[in-house]
């Protein structure tokens, strides 16, 4: 099964140190999971500043600047794992840094048939 954990913080949450070595303890955590044959993906995403939401309302597109929701925590990356099941995601979700001052939401991802380039597949 494949899993994204979602990982959620305030921007502001970590120092600039803090940061460099959760950047670091991930891209780890990532050679681990590779190496365990369960990692997909992951990437930290630019500031919430640079966000841009885009929907369809009566066939008309609204776009607007910043991301979808006002939330205290906003989406700061993911993890892209394969995982037999979500006792395993919970565990790989658990070593992920941002958990420590955030929060990781783990979902299970549906498999669409015929997608292009499937990852892992």
């Amino acid at each position: 099964m494949k899993y994204m954990l979602l990982i959620y913080m305030q921007e502001q949450a970590m120092s600039q140190s803090e940061r460099t070595q959760c950047y670091q303890d991930s891209t780890q955590l990532a050679h681990d999971l590779h190496s365990a044959g369960q990692f997909l993906g992951a990437n930290p995403l630019q500031s919430v500043q640079t966000a841009t939401s885009v929907r369809m309302r009566e066939g008309r597109r609204l776009v607007t600047d910043g991301p979808f929701a006002e939330t205290r925590e906003q989406l700061g990356g993911y993890f892209l794992i394969d995982a037999p099941d979500l006792d395993v995601a919970i565990e790989i979700a658990s070593r992920i840094p941002g958990a420590k001052k955030g929060t990781v939401e783990i979902r299970p991802l549906l498999q669409l048939e015929g997608l292009p380039g499937e990852i892992g597949g």
